[in-house]
This record gives structure tokens, sequence and C-alpha cells, in this order.
């Protein structure tokens, strides 16, 4: 599924390698494309797929040590579980001002002595939960209470950070050549990453983890060894904090990216 989302935004000679896919994680090489293209899909995957979170909250009763402000603030950073079929941003949709399907409501009442955790969140939508149910929100000393409705909304990462889905980076792909090596051993020791082994000769463990540092070029005779990078191709990492799953993440950021280059080619159409 991958494979064929991104293929239609890189064209044909585009090639992707997964190395890595799970809910949380997904890392792959991404070759036959510009360096403009690997950063747009970065940005886009960062700041323009929506997501749910916590941006209004009513407080009903807080007791406890932390101010209303500080208590609303931890709330807008936990990850909520989103379903972008049933929900639409606010400024698109008929209400303006929240209405079930561009909102959703999740209440907390709890008191001490205990440590509350973001698990106790109530939601009105079985769908939307926290992403982790173990992230700590506050701790109630006894006789302390917080009661208080927050309202969760579809945001982009480019408003705010809370609606950020995922962190994502890339580098451009390693390419390591050994042409000679007296053995010395200067370049296994300078290497950072522990890719570099000299057992009967100098062999690499995984040349993907190359940070491109050049420090074993350094210390080895000149022409020994080279670092180098493909141009055009790139290894993502992207990580999620759980409102969406990565492969999904990615998906939507290139979806993204097709939908302006439709919109441009449509504007440029016109004015020719």
């Amino acid at each position: 599924m991958m494979e064929r989302g991104l293929q239609v935004i890189g064209g044909s000679e585009t090639n992707i390698d997964i190395i890595e896919l799970s809910d949380r994680r997904a890392k792959f090489i991404l070759s036959g494309i510009s360096p403009a293209f690997a950063n747009a899909l970065r940005r886009s995957a960062i700041a323009e797929v929506p997501i749910l979170a916590i941006d209004d909250v009513n407080i009903y009763e807080n007791t406890s040590v932390l101010f209303d402000e500080m208590l609303a603030l931890r709330l807008g950073l936990i990850p909520l579980k989103t379903d972008l079929d049933s929900y639409v941003l606010r400024s698109e949709c008929s209400c303006k001002e929240g209405c079930p399907l561009c909102q959703v409501s999740l209440t907390l009442s709890a008191e001490g002595p205990k440590v509350v955790y973001s698990g106790e969140l109530k939601s009105s939508d079985p769908k939307v939960a926290p992403a982790d149910e173990n992230i700590p929100i506050i701790e109630l000393m006894e006789g302390q209470k917080v009661v208080l409705e927050a309202i969760a909304q579809l945001g982009k990462g480019e408003e705010h950070a809370k609606w950020q889905p995922a962190t994502c980076s890339y580098k451009n792909m390693p390419t390591i050549s050994i042409s000679k090596c007296n053995g010395c051993g200067a370049c296994v020791e300078a290497c950072p990453k522990g890719i570099l082994k000299l057992n009967d000769a100098l062999t690499m463990t995984n040349e993907l983890d190359c940070s491109l540092c050049h420090l074993c070029e350094d210390v080895c005779e000149l022409g020994a060894i080279h670092v180098g990078s493909d141009p055009a191709s790139f290894v993502f990492n992207l990580e999620s904090h759980g409102s969406l799953p990565a492969e999904e993440v990615i998906l939507r950021a290139a979806d993204n990216i097709k939908g302006k280059i439709k919109r441009l080619t449509k504007c440029l159409s016109k004015l020719s």
C-alpha cells in the first residue's frame, strides 16, 4: 500500500524499499527523487496531516496545586487516536462553531490521593481515546479534586506542535567504498556508529546507519575509505506518537502533495 501511494507521486522510476514498518515506526529508502521532493514529503508529514488534539478545556473544579492553564496545557499534549474519516477540520465544517462532525468531548473527574493518568479521560466517541493510557496528567493529594471537560478538534502541525502526527527525518543514502586497508583499525575506533569491523578484512555491518561524519576518512590513509552519498536516494525515518499509524501518515502526506500538484496544474492551465 505504501509503495503504490508513493509511486503515484514519484513516478515510474521511483523505488521504495521498506526496512521497518509498524504501527508507530516506518523506515524506508526512497530512490529516484529530488531533494526538493524528499523535503516536501517530510514537511507534509509533520505539518499538513491533521489529527485530533485537545484545544479547549472547561474546568469546573480544580483544587490541585496546578494552575488551570498548566493543566490545560498538559491535556493538549496528550496524543489522541484519530479517525480522519469521521471528522473534518472546523474551518471546513458548515457549523463553524463546533459540532459532532468537527469536535469530540472528553471528560475527566478524579479525586485524590492518586496520580491521574490519560486513560481516565472518558470520550464521547469510542474511536477517540488517548493513544497511551499511562501518561501522567497530575498528582492529587488527599481532598484535592479535578472535574473538567476537554474539547478536541482536528488541526495541523503548521498551526501548533500538538497537532503534529509524527516526527520525520531523512538523509541521503550513504555510499561507502573501501579501496585499501593496512589493518591499523583506526577507522574502526573513530566510527561513532560502530558500523566498521576489522577481522581478516575491513567490512561494514550496516551502511544505512552511517551518519556521513567522514571521521573514518580523516584517520585513514588518503583514499583508503571514501564516504559519499546518493543524491537521488534518501533514507526516511518516521515515528508516530499513536494518533495515526505511521503508514497512514506517510500516505496522507503524499496525497497532500499530489493535491497541491493538481491545484497548481489547474491554475497554470487557466493562466495559459
